[in-house]
């Protein structure tokens, strides 16, 4: 079964809302630094990036709406983690295009 018009549109919208929050450079630097734990709360990613807490906040909230990033209210706190599953996918997305078009080099042993 081949996949619609649509359906690739879609799929091609979302990438693009992905790659859109991976264009700034602290938000590449947050998703690092979430992925080098289970999860953290705002005040931590703050900690570590010197920024203003509101900063921070916003780039976190652009991550979420990606779906990058997965938001949980832990009573006073909000807790943030890297999906994984979705920032493979991203990867694997943009290798897609350059696995069908260009071939690996060979090795030269």
């Amino acid at each position: 079964m081949t996949e619609s018009p649509e359906s690739r549109c879609a799929d091609s919208r979302a990438i693009a809302l992905r790659l859109a929050a991976l264009s700034h450079p602290a938000r590449i630097e947050i998703l690092k630094h979430l992925s080098a734990s289970a999860c953290c709360s705002c005040r931590e990613v703050v900690d570590h990036l010197d920024l203003a807490q509101s900063t921070v906040s916003q780039h976190l909230k652009i991550l979420v709406e990606a779906g990058l990033v997965r938001f949980e209210a832990d009573r006073q706190r909000s807790r943030y983690a890297v999906d994984h599953i979705a920032l493979a996918g991203v990867s694997a997305s943009l290798n897609q295009p350059v696995a069908s078009c260009c071939p690996a080099p060979k090795r030269q042993d």
